[in-house]
């Protein structure tokens, strides 16, 4: 038996969409090879079911991590993750979602 993936609204059916943070999701990010090693740690060490992450493939090759909405206000975060802003803020803040198949690129 196969059972199917749930794909949220905010989430394409094919290509890529930009989704403004602290709607659907807040965010944070972490640039270069040192995002993509907490990335890695984080899948592994939730067994493969880490929740949303946006890796970029372009220049500064940022990787997104995507929280329940209103949550990374909440948290200090270490030296080196930006938190993006959500609603309410001054400044506002869009986050690339790639479809969960297909052609995504520069994201995945």
């Amino acid at each position: 038996m196969t059972s199917a993936i749930h794909r949220p609204e905010w989430v394409p059916a094919a290509g890529n969409r930009l989704c403004l943070t602290g709607v659907h999701f807040d965010a944070v990010r972490i640039g270069g090879l040192h995002g993509e090693l907490v990335a890695d740690h984080l899948i592994e060490a939730a067994d493969e079911d880490a929740g949303p992450i946006v890796c970029e493939a372009g220049r500064g090759r940022w990787v997104y991590f995507l929280l329940p909405p209103g949550s990374a206000r909440h948290h200090d975060w270490p030296p080196g993750v930006q938190r993006l802003p959500g609603q309410g803020g001054r400044t506002v803040a869009y986050v690339g979602v790639p479809a969960l198949e297909g052609n995504t690129w520069p994201l995945r």
